[in-house]
């Protein structure tokens, strides 16, 4: 019988194992999922939970239920790999060999890589979303400062669309126009993907949001309330947004696998670690220059089980992941925009439409019946 091992309980190891389960017999396999909590949290509820629309016990759900029964469940955390081996040493001492190896730990959040941070709100993690509302609940008015610090982070459009959210939510309030919000873009453009960043660019403009393009940030000065750039620029703000600085997993740099970032380097149609032809790797561990978001592990994940169940039943069927990634991004206003693409074709601008926001809102539905089961 061979043992499948899987890291990590977020949407592309749970899909891996799920489908995993249903396309090989229980006599062939075993298949065993890490979860450092036990608990699967549905993160692009984040943002929701920042602007007053979502509460957050309604982002999480047990990892156990929403796995199927055939799957093993440990509730541990894996800090170290060791590939010529083929085995995996966890926190509480215990020690799991594999045949295949799933890594699909994400992306960790490094907010103390810039100084200054503790200034600074975001919406990358469930207790800062929270936080960040009591903030905007609170604030009398003035400038709102949306930055990044640093490059790879999850969900690159979110910066943006939290823009349109923030512009959303004081108009509902009533106070749009005591507030003036600017957009600092790391890129010579407002939006990651090229062919789309006119659109969102002519969005912002209506909505009144300015922006500054090829504005990295450096560093954060909270007693002049100053955020710094890498090219030498400085704003002043008085409620400051910024995406932490994301790395890889800490297990995968103290095992060596990965980059400068931490980040696996993979064969971005194969999704193999590069030198090992047992670790496959989906989502945002990978250093596949894809978006690192949700979408994209969801369609890596497929095509990683589907690859191990063909190499256990012994067939010479490989399916290659050609880089597809759907993704919807909320204007405000119940408006929003959509995008699909892949490797070879990057996505066309749509209309902003009210079918594309309840388009998301649809998926975000469908997430703990369908998506994390494979089925969509």
């Amino acid at each position: 019988m061979k043992k499948v091992l899987i890291l990590g309980g977020g949407v592309g190891g749970t899909i891996v194992a799920n489908v995993l389960a249903r396309k090989v017999s229980p006599s062939e396999v075993n298949i065993t999922l890490v979860d450092a909590t036990g608990k699967h949290v549905y993160q692009p509820g984040f943002i929701y939970v920042a602007f007053g629309d979502e509460k957050p016990e309604n982002l999480i759900r047990d990892e156990r239920r929403l796995l199927d029964r055939r799957v093993d469940l440990i509730i541990d955390e894996a800090t170290l790999i060791k590939p010529d081996d083929r085995k995996v040493r966890l926190k509480s001492g215990r020690i799991l060999g594999y045949d295949y190896l799933v890594v699909a730990t994400g992306a960790r959040l490094c907010p103390e890589e810039l100084p200054g941070f503790e200034a600074a709100h975001h919406f990358y993690d469930l207790d800062a979303s929270v936080r960040l509302r009591r903030a905007l609940d609170s604030f009398p008015g003035g400038r709102v400062v949306i930055g990044i610090g640093g490059i790879p982070y999850k969900c690159p459009p979110a910066p943006a669309e939290s823009a349109c959210q923030l512009d959303y939510y004081f108009t509902k309030r009533g106070s749009r126009h005591k507030i003036e919000i600017h957009y600092l873009s790391p890129l010579p453009r407002v939006f990651p993907l090229e062919s789309v960043a006119p659109l969102v660019q002519e969005i912002m403009e209506k909505k009144d949001i300015q922006y500054t393009q090829l504005f990295n940030v450096e560093r954060i000065e909270p007693e002049k309330r100053l955020v710094h750039s890498l090219e030498g620029e400085s704003l002043k703000y008085d409620l400051l947004i910024i995406v932490p600085p994301h790395r890889g997993a800490k297990v995968i740099e103290d095992s060596g696998l990965g980059n400068r970032g931490g980040w696996i380097p993979t064969d971005k149609h194969t999704l193999r670690a590069k030198g090992y032809d047992d670790i496959h790797v989906v989502g945002d561990a990978t250093d596949i220059p894809i978006s690192k978001a949700g979408a994209t592990a969801h369609y890596e994940a497929k095509v990683v089980a589907e690859n191990i169940a063909a190499d256990i039943k012994g067939s010479d069927t490989i399916r290659r992941y050609d880089g597809k990634v759907r993704c919807f991004c909320d204007a405000g206003f119940k408006k929003g925009i959509t995008m699909v693409f892949d490797y070879e074709n990057p996505p066309k601008p749509t209309k902003l439409s009210r079918k594309w926001y309840y388009a998301k809102m649809l998926v975000g539905k469908l997430y703990w019946s369908a998506v994390l089961k494979g089925w969509a």
